[in-house]
C-alpha cells in the first residue's frame, strides 16, 4: 500500500533489525532500491541480546554502502510501569493480560509502548531533521519505509502525520517474509534473529519456549518484568479495582509456570506441536508492532 503524495524530500527507513526491515536496508545499500537518507532504529532498550549483537555487526556494513543508521530512544523507553504526574495512578505501557482474582474476568490493557518507544522517537527525529535541513512541513514531504511483507499486508496503514507518507516496498514487490529470507541468502547476507522486546505479550508459544530454552539475561528480564507488573493498576486503565493481576503471558500464569519446554520434564526432544504459523507470530521487526 502506497499513499499518493508529492515527491518526498526525505526518505527514512524504520529499521527494526528483523528480517523484513534488514532486507529493505540491504536492498537500499546494494542499489536494488533507492538510497534512503536515514535508517532509523527506535531502540526500546528491551530487545533481545541477539538483535543488539546483529545491529552492532552490520551497522558498519550499511554505512559503508551509503545507508546512514541512526538510533533513537523515547523518554520513557526504560519505563514499563509509569507513574502519572497528573494523578497518583500508576499504569503499564505494555498490553499485559489481566485476570480478576475473584471474578475470573479476563482482559488486556491498552498498548502504549508502540507509540512511546517506537513511533514518537522516530517522528521527533524526523521533525528535527526537517528543521535542520530547512525543509518546510507539507503533505508527503517525508517518506517512511516500513518492513511489512505480503503475508502481513493487513498491518499496513496510512500515516497519522500529514507530512509523513508510509511506504511499504515489500508489498510493492509482493515479497513475503520467506521471500526476504531467500533474497538475503541469495546475496550472501545473514538472516537476523526475530526482533521483539523480550517480555512482549504478543510472543507466540514457540517464541516463549525459545526464550526460556536459551535462558540467560533475556529470559531473566522477562521473568522479572512479569513479576514486577503482577499487581500494578492505574487510574486511567480499564482495570482499576483491587484484585486484578497482570501477566505478560496469555495463559495468565507466572511466566516460569506458563512456559513449558520438554527439558522441564527431563526430556530433550523439541515440541512437535509448535507450528510454522505459530513461529511467524513472534516477530515485531519494524512494522511498529502491529501498527
Amino acid at each position: 500500500m502506497k499513499e499518493n503524495n508529492m515527491t518526498a524530500q526525505l526518505i527514512a527507513l524504520s529499521l527494526g533489525w528483523g528480517v523484513q526491515s534488514w532486507t529493505l536496508a540491504a536492498m537500499s545499500a546494494l542499489g536494488e532500491l533507492p538510497k534512503v537518507d536515514y535508517a532509523i532504529h527506535s531502540d526500546t532498550t528491551w530487545e533481545r541480546e541477539q538483535t543488539y549483537t546483529f545491529a552492532e555487526q552490520w551497522t558498519p556494513w550499511l554505512e559503508e554502502h551509503g545507508v546512514k543508521v541512526v538510533t533513537v530512544r523515547g523518554k520513557r523507553s526504560h519505563e514499563i510501569v509509569h507513574q502519572s504526574s497528573k494523578s497518583d495512578g500508576r499504569y503499564l505501557l505494555i498490553p499485559a493480560f489481566t485476570l480478576g482474582e475473584e471474578t475470573g474476568n479476563r482482559g488486556t490493557l491498552r498498548r502504549q509502548c508502540t507509540g512511546d518507544w517506537k513511533i514518537d522517537p522516530q517522528d521527533k527525529y524526523v521533525n528535527a531533521l526537517l528543521r535542520e535541513l530547512k525543509i518546510k512541513k507539507a503533505p508527503g514531504v517525508v517518506e517512511k519505509w516500513l518492513g511489512i511483507s505480503q503475508d502481513e499486508w493487513q498491518r499496513a496503514k496510512h500515516s497519522q502525520v500529514p507530512h509523513i507518507t508510509h511506504r511499504y516496498p515489500l508489498l510493492d514487490m509482493k515479497m513475503s517474509r520467506a521471500g526476504c529470507i531467500n533474497w538475503l541468502r541469495d546475496h550472501n547476507l545473514p538472516v537476523p534473529p526475530k526482533s521483539a522486546c523480550v517480555f512482549c505479550p504478543f510472543h507466540s508459544r514457540k517464541a516463549w519456549q525459545e526464550l526460556k530454552r536459551e535462558g540467560g539475561t533475556d529470559w531473566q528480564i522477562a521473568l522479572e518484568v512479569d513479576e514486577t507488573i503482577r499487581n500494578v493498576r492505574g487510574s486511567d486503565q480499564t482495570y482499576t479495582t483491587a484484585g486484578v493481576q497482570l501477566f505478560v503471558h496469555a495463559a495468565r500464569l507466572p511466566l516460569a509456570q506458563a512456559v513449558q519446554i520438554p527439558e522441564d520434564h527431563g526430556m530433550e526432544q523439541p515440541d512437535m506441536f509448535a507450528s510454522v504459523e505459530d513461529d511467524e507470530l513472534a516477530s515485531c521487526d519494524s512494522g511498529h508492532c502491529f501498527l
